[in-house]
C-alpha cells in the first residue's frame, strides 16, 4: 500500500513542513535533508512543477494555496516551468551524502535538475 510517509509528525505539522521545504527548494534550487524527507519533497515539488507547465489562472491559484511565498510562485511560473517544458517528469535529483553526525540518519541533497 503506497501512500505518503508520516515522518513522525501530525498531519498538519507534516503539511506545514512539506510546504516550507518545497518553497525553499523552488526558491534556492537545493536542500540538504534526510533521505525520506527528500523523497516526499521530490513528489510534491514535481507535482507543482507539472502544474505550473499549464499556466492557467486556476493552476496558479492551486500553487498559491500550497507554496508559502508569492515571489516563489512567480519564479515557478516564469523561470522554472518553462525550463522543463520539453521534459515529462524527473525534475529533481536526490544524491545521498552519508550519515548525519548526531544520530546517523541517512542524509541527502535534493536539487532541481
Amino acid at each position: 500500500m503506497a501512500g505518503t510517509r508520516k515522518l513522525g509528525r501530525t498531519s498538519d505539522h507534516r503539511t506545514a513542513m512539506l510546504r516550507a521545504m518545497v518553497t525553499f527548494l523552488l526558491e534556492n534550487g537545493k536542500i540538504e535533508t534526510t533521505v525520506t524527507r527528500a523523497q516526499e519533497v521530490r513528489a510534491m515539488t514535481e507535482k507543482y512543477i507539472t502544474l505550473a507547465k499549464d499556466s492557467s489562472l486556476h493552476s496558479k491559484r492551486q500553487a498559491m494555496a500550497f507554496i508559502t511565498k508569492e515571489a516563489v510562485v512567480n519564479k515557478l511560473y516564469n523561470e522554472i516551468a518553462p525550463k522543463y517544458s520539453d521534459r515529462n517528469g524527473g525534475y529533481c535529483r536526490i544524491v545521498k551524502i552519508g550519515p548525519r553526525r548526531g544520530d546517523a540518519a541517512e542524509m541527502a541533497i535534493i536539487e532541481l535538475v
